[in-house]
């Protein structure tokens, strides 16, 4: 089969052979026909993370959408979504023509959600959904505010809050094309990530009305600083993510005199039960055209080149892969 395979953490992979898979005795060979670049691929790939040096070679790719060749539990033919552990563990991911895959990482797709759609909302949607109501536990009508409005978390979150019952949903971003893109997902405003940290509170404050009760933040750092300034009483900010820094300050008596939660959000805490069904929510959603993420198709062929464009900063729409 073709690939995207990494030799040397650091570097690009290379578009070029590999071995085909083999699924081991509970597991299903997916055909795959879309498969995301996410920052947990670039992550992994650069052999100093948490997880450690991967070993090499590898195909990278953490999650990844296509059809079952073969399976003792899916049906041959059958639309799936799937997660590998690539990067992360020994083994193969998503960026390559065939991927083989635990049985309990495949979830089979509702009829009419198109695969790179799926693939470009994935883990990213899960984790805004289950921010939003097994974190949060967002209640309609409460006002929201998604701090990194523009990216693939944020755009999910600010879809994913319309879909829950918010009464208003504000997103923060910095760039002119990253607040289109949070106001084409269906943010009620868009306050623009500059200024001091006074000045961005008030901003936030103004913006949501007077009322900020739930805030879904994967950037931390001075924007979660002005957020947690701008919560109501008994205001939530989920954290799940620290883009913008990996230290915020918060006033022990503001935290306090609100009855203010911060609370951490990660999906590796997630059961596979939690994901499997987080994931079929979303897919039906996007299959009803209600959620989506702006998103750039390009063939599998041209792996290297889109891989070095998202490690250098990329342009904010997920890349999706194409065998």
């Amino acid at each position: 089969m073709h690939a995207a395979v990494l030799t040397e953490p650091g570097l690009s992979p290379a578009y070029t052979t590999h071995p085909d898979p083999v699924p081991a005795a509970e597991g299903t060979l997916v055909r795959v026909t879309a498969a995301p670049i996410v920052p947990l691929d670039l992550l992994c790939a650069t052999g100093t993370s948490y997880f450690g040096r991967p070993a090499v070679p590898y195909v990278p790719g953490v999650q990844g959408v296509g059809v079952v060749e073969r399976s003792g539990r899916f049906a041959e033919g059958t639309r799936v979504w799937f997660a590998t552990a690539a990067g992360m563990a020994p083994g193969n991911g998503s960026l390559a023509e065939l991927c083989a895959v635990p049985d309990p990482d495949v979830v089979p797709l509702p009829v009419g959600v198109e695969d790179h759609d799926m693939a470009a909302l994935g883990l990213s949607a899960v984790a805004a959904w289950m921010a939003l109501t097994w974190r949060a536990g967002l209640q309609p009508g409460e006002h929201v505010l998604v701090l990194g409005g523009g990216g693939a978390v944020g755009q999910s979150a600010v879809g994913a809050a319309r879909l829950l019952g918010a009464g208003r949903v504000v997103a923060a971003c910095r760039s002119a094309a990253a607040q289109e893109r949070a106001r084409a997902a269906g943010a009620d405003a868009v306050v623009p990530l500059t200024g001091n940290v006074d000045e961005l509170a008030a901003r936030l404050a103004e913006a949501t009305g007077g009322r900020l009760d739930v805030v879904v933040d994967p950037v931390f750092g001075v924007p979660a600083t002005a957020a947690v300034r701008a919560l109501s009483e008994q205001g939530r900010l989920v954290n799940l993510g620290g883009s913008a820094g990996d230290a915020a300050e918060f006033s022990s008596a503001l935290v306090r005199s609100r009855s203010i939660a911060v609370l951490g959000y990660t999906n590796n805490a997630l059961t596979q039960a939690q994901r499997n069904e987080a994931i079929r929510t979303v897919g039906e959603h996007a299959a009803a055209g209600r959620l989506s993420v702006a998103h750039r198709v390009r063939p599998l062929a041209e792996a290297a080149d889109a891989w070095a464009g998202e490690a250098a900063g990329g342009t904010g729409a997920r890349v999706v892969l194409a065998p």
